[in-house]
């Protein structure tokens, strides 16, 4: 009888364990920090790139030396600005990351419309494959984005469910991640002119 006592509390123990969400949690937070990671990595793929469609542009478009230096100093911008994993919570230290980068993506609008009104940059294979890099890496970056902050919408849901919000209050003490969000004028639609 003292083994199936002992037996039976064994198990139920066990049951117990399993559903506080524990490790589920902290798989879910790695996921967090994996995701932030293939952002981090689509933003150095673009600042990688940039300094070469910078030097194709630079060879063809000497008089445009103004928006080249605009893109050249919000990439060296973008370098200085770093957000660890232990960042995440902070807002403030993600919208700073956010907004060097939202400098960084206007140099570049800036850059590719004066692309659009020379047509010898245009006729340049060089320069229109770069810029075909350059729109498949904003393309990565918003993905990565997106995927990110799927990532932190599970994990936040995650440690306010119960019953995980109980093995986090007092286990874990695992706080909410911070999403990407748009930036002030993202909501506007820009204005192109010819």
């Amino acid at each position: 009888m003292k083994r199936l006592f002992l037996f039976l509390s064994l198990a139920i123990v066990l049951a117990g364990l399993y559903g506080c969400g524990y490790n589920q949690m902290q798989a879910k937070e790695e996921a967090v920090f994996a995701a932030w990671g293939d952002v981090e990595a689509a933003y150095q793929r673009r600042a990688d790139l940039v300094p070469n469609l910078v030097e194709v542009v630079k060879g063809y478009a000497k008089h445009e030396n103004e928006t080249l230096t605009a893109v050249t100093e919000a990439r060296a911008k973008v370098g200085t600005v770093q957000v660890s994993k232990e960042m995440l919570a902070r807002p403030d230290a993600v919208a700073h990351y956010q907004q060097a980068q939202s400098q960084l993506g206007s140099a570049l609008s800036r850059l590719l419309v004066v692309a659009e009104q020379y047509p010898n940059l245009k006729a340049n294979q060089n320069f229109l494959d770069l810029q075909n890099q350059l729109e498949g890496t904003e393309n990565r970056i918003n993905v990565a984005r997106v995927r990110y902050n799927r990532a932190v919408q599970e994990f936040n849901v995650s440690i306010r469910t119960f019953p995980n919000s109980l093995t986090n209050s007092l286990l874990l003490h695992l706080t909410r991640k911070e999403p990407f969000k748009a930036d002030e004028g993202a909501r506007v639609a820009p204005k192109i002119k010819f």
